[in-house]
């Protein structure tokens, strides 16, 4: 019984001596219905205030079966008890009322046999008082109970168990530190929007944002005689050398480049098979791409050619390699432009024994002769990402300019990292993870095999094979809990032994660049839960980023590179919110950090206020896209007409907002969950080069709030929007504040 009131705690106990005086008064030779009329006579002897609550009868016999209803012990038992048999006493009163105005049942339920003197209880259990009740109240002192009108009303204690549902209530909260860190704040998004302004400001301050793509010319041949012979038969040529596709029109072979191909259909009709070729042409391509930009505007272009032909066979087959030399082309062009920023790194200079160009005593020359000079090694560590897939292991050198990794499984396996690609070398011990870890993440991309790799990484397991003991000397002569207990010392040795290792080995590398590179270390205690990739992981700042190293794919973010961060979803009753870094360079896309605990909601508040990095809260996701290209479509007037304040300006109200029917122009969408296909082609590998956020990305037929309309009225001043009301926007499906 948890917190009874006194009346609760009096009838329990007269319940206790009940049972007593019915097991004393159930003996061999009585009637079954006796006893029962023995009991309610006590009942109304000793508490007639609960003779209305008892129940119909005090239990039952047990036999062959779990219920005898031969042997009720209530009105109707008129049967003679007898030694040795078996009864279920089950007392108790129903329907009591408290002083809640509900009411409450008490009952007491035993296995008894009868003796001749009385019967014998075959399940005693704990029944005292002390043993029954618990009170996560407590009791109040009796100056207490009586309140200062006199009126002796109890006084509510505190509960033990769930003191308050609020998020952090037992954090003390120190208004101070608030109101200073929101000056601070305040100061930061000043300081953000001055420089923004002054970024962008002058005769290059649109020209960030309004420079033309450039867009890359493809040319088949340069002269007629590099044509194929085939296009004198004048049939469709397939010259996949020159990725082009040569056409017959009219009696002329003219040729189109693969990447001037929007589209190929195959249809059967009737006894035809139709290939119909469609063409990438100005105006054609609609939805979140702009118009193609053609440098000739008085040009005449092809939109499509149809071709129909009684040989399927044929067309079948230049269907497919027509199909296939696409996809090549246009998988060669994603890795034409996935490794464009990936640059040739110089020589690296090794130290290999020699004396070094300066003179010295002949004692000296001859004893650096002998020893020679030979670079600082780290051994058996393996790297990630690998060269090959396979986990393989190899030591790493420091020399002159950099540092050198050299399987030692194959020798033409070496990788060289200079100390001027070095962004961030960073150490991470094992303490609370499985492996130590030595992580580089340069400035530009090198390429490792196949694969080209920003993130650099040298570890060793804890429990490498080669600190295996497994059969020595040792673990014969200690085969105890001894055992166990040594190899626990054994393992923190061993962490603290590598620890020690890979911290020196960082350091070495911090002194041989000079002063260009500096080691920096996780801060585990600062760390927080969140799902920057597919899964949950724990973000550990450093002094100059916020990483997760553990395993790929990793996660290294510069704070200093960082505009601003936005946390989103932050509204009463969600158990995540999301948090959103915007860089200075606007180029690049906003990285999302996804389902972080809304208990640590302050303590990353604190962290960013900490690295001065300005932030702003909401109650909804944003569509960062449609954001993003609004800002790099003029920076200099949307520094101008406010920068970043839209985010911050309904902070103060995230509660009312929420349940708000507003609407926002950069409110996320449906679609910004989904992977969407941005052309209508087939050919729609190069999904990345889309260039989303037009109007088709905002909400329709909804109350804009000034602060956001702001973001939309130099779209009506290039004239987009003079002609059209909002009730003419495409409408599409909306998502506020949940997924």
């Amino acid at each position: 019984m948890i917190d009874p009131d006194a009346n609760q705690e009096k009838n329990y106990l007269f319940l206790v001596e009940l049972q007593k005086y019915a097991v004393s008064e159930l003996k061999d030779g009585v009637l079954a219905k006796d006893v029962f009329q023995k009991v309610i006579d006590k009942i109304q002897a000793d508490r007639p205030d609960l003779v209305q609550y008892f129940v119909k009868t005090a239990g039952f016999g047990m036999g062959l079966e779990f219920r005898d209803a031969a042997y009720p012990l209530g009105p109707k038992g008129v049967r003679t008890v007898k030694t040795d048999m078996i009864f279920s006493l089950t007392l108790g009163f129903n329907g009591i009322p408290d002083a809640k105005g509900s009411t409450y049942a008490v009952s007491l339920v035993d296995t008894v046999q009868v003796g001749k003197n009385g019967s014998t209880i075959l399940s005693e259990g704990m029944k005292a008082k002390d043993d029954v009740m618990f009170y996560m109240e407590k009791k109040p002192s009796k100056s207490a109970q009586v309140n200062k009108d006199g009126g002796g009303r109890r006084n509510a204690a505190p509960t033990a168990v769930v003191k308050s549902k609020l998020r952090n209530e037992t954090r003390e909260v120190d208004a101070g530190a608030l109101n200073r860190r929101k000056q601070h704040q305040r100061d930061l998004a000043a300081r953000r929007q001055e420089e923004g302004l002054e970024k962008y400001s002058g005769d290059g301050g649109g020209a960030g944002g309004n420079r033309e793509k450039q867009w890359r010319r493809f040319e088949s041949y340069v002269k007629e005689s590099q044509l194929p012979e085939a296009v004198a038969s004048q049939k469709i040529v397939v010259d996949a050398r020159r990725l082009t596709i040569i056409l017959p029109i009219n009696g002329f072979a003219v040729p189109f480049h693969v990447h001037a191909l929007k589209s190929l259909i195959k249809q059967e009709e009737g006894d035809y098979t139709v290939l119909r070729f469609m063409f990438t042409t100005p105006g054609a391509i609609t939805g979140k791409k702009e118009d193609t930009p053609f440098e000739d505007p008085n040009a005449t272009f092809i939109r499509g050619i149809t071709y129909r032909s009684t040989d399927s066979f044929r067309f079948a087959e230049l269907h497919k390699e027509i199909n296939d030399l696409k996809k090549a082309a246009v998988k060669r062009e994603n890795e034409r432009k996935e490794l464009a920023d990936v640059v040739e790194q110089d020589r690296l200079v090794e130290i290999k024994g020699e004396l070094r160009p300066f003179p010295l005593p002949t004692s000296w020359a001859n004893l650096l002769r002998r020893a020679g000079k030979r670079p600082i090694k780290l051994t058996e560590v393996q790297l990630r990402p690998s060269f090959d897939g396979k986990r393989q292991t190899g030591d790493v050198e420091i020399h002159s300019n950099g540092i050198r990794y050299q399987s030692s499984v194959k020798s033409d396996q070496k990788l060289d990292i200079l100390f001027s690609n070095i962004k961030h070398l960073l150490f991470q011990p094992c303490d609370n993870e499985l492996i130590v870890v030595l992580h580089i993440h340069l400035k530009s991309p090198i390429m490792i095999g196949k694969k080209k790799a920003k993130d650099v990484q040298f570890f060793r397991e804890v429990s490498d094979a080669s600190f295996d003991e497994t059969g020595n000397k040792k673990r014969k002569r200690n085969y105890h809990d001894e055992d166990e207990l040594e190899a626990e010392q054994d393992e923190r040795k061993r962490r603290a032994d590598l620890n020690k290792y890979f911290k020196a080995f960082s350091d070495k590398i911090a002194e041989a660049s000079n002063g260009r590179v500096e080691v920096d270390i996780p801060f585990r205690e600062l760390g927080f839960q969140g799902v920057p990739f597919r899964s949950n992981v724990l973000l550990q700042p450093t002094t100059d980023t916020l990483v997760f190293l553990t395993e790929p794919p990793f996660l290294v973010l510069t704070l200093s590179e960082i505009e601003i961060a936005h946390l989103e979803r932050v509204q009463y009753g969600l158990k995540n919110f999301d948090l959103v870094f915007v860089f200075q360079d606007l180029s690049r896309t906003p990285v999302h950090i996804n389902t972080i605990p809304s208990n640590q909601l302050d303590n990353v508040k604190e962290w960013l206020d900490s690295v001065d990095i300005p932030f702003s809260e909401g109650p909804v996701n944003l569509n960062w896209q449609a954001i993003m290209k609004t800002v790099n479509d003029d920076p200099y007037e949307f520094f101008k007409e406010g920068g970043w304040s839209f985010l911050g300006e309904h902070e103060d109200d995230n509660h009312s907002s929420a349940e708000s029917e507003e609407g926002s122009e950069f409110e996320a969408s449906s679609e910004a969950f989904e992977e969407e296909e941005s052309d209508e082609s087939e050919f729609s590998e190069d999904a990345s080069e889309s260039d989303s956020g037009s109007e088709d990305d905002f909400s329709e037929g909804e109350d804009w709030s000034d602060a956001e309309r702001r973001l939309s009225e130099k779209e009506k001043k290039k004239g987009r929007g003079d002609d059209s009301s909002e009730d003419d926007r495409p409408k599409k499906s909306k998502v506020k504040g949940k997924r």
